[in-house]
């Protein structure tokens, strides 16, 4: 038996390409977000020390709200590839694999509807931010500069339900997300016998 027998079947070039592809993806947002926490944190510390002792970081407010627009929508994708949406997992744990793949494909179907329509919904609302031509008060930015997040976010939730539905066909055991499998562990919670 050789090295590669060994490691099972060989991937194949789009097995490849969607492992490295999901691996950009993860890098970049778990980026933004640990960077989202870290610059927020400071940014509310040093606001509250420059509070007490001198005045108020005039774009303080701004920022804040811009990092947490930021963090709120990188997370949702985030979330979404990981598994960590809100779903009934107490009743599909109880569930055959067939049914439960069934409900995860209704769910993903239409969550992924449903994200799809709001980044619709929110590259309408983007276009009328950039028509508009407010500017935020503080830093005199655009203010759809802002926004931008909205409909990348939202399109990127869908896609990770879509390939939470593509996952599911392409492999027996149910998939909860692209990356998380569906899996019942009884003696997590410390299993009632």
């Amino acid at each position: 038996m050789t090295h590669d027998d060994r490691r099972g079947p060989k991937q194949g070039p789009l097995r490849k390409i969607n492992r490295l592809a999901g691996y950009a993806v993860n890098t970049l947002e778990v980026t933004v977000l640990v960077f989202c926490v870290a610059a927020l944190a400071a940014l509310l510390i040093a606001n509250v020390v420059a509070r007490t002792f001198f005045q108020s970081i005039y774009f303080a407010e701004e920022l804040a709200m811009f990092l947490v627009i930021l963090l709120t929508f990188t997370g949702l994708s985030y979330g979404v590839r990981r598994a960590r949406h809100i779903r009934m997992g107490a009743f599909l744990d109880h569930m055959p694999p067939q049914m439960e793949k069934i409900f995860i494909f209704i769910i993903s179907g239409v969550s992924a509807a449903v994200m799809a329509v709001m980044a619709w919904a929110s590259w309408d609302y983007l276009q009328s931010a950039m028509a508009m031509g407010h500017t935020t008060p503080a830093l005199r930015l655009p203010r759809w500069i802002f926004y931008i997040i909205l409909p990348t976010g939202f399109t990127l939730a869908a896609i990770q339900y879509l390939r939470t539905i593509v996952k599911n066909i392409v492999e027996p055991d149910p998939w909860l997300s692209p990356d998380q499998k569906s899996e019942y562990e009884e003696n997590a919670t410390g299993g009632m016998s």
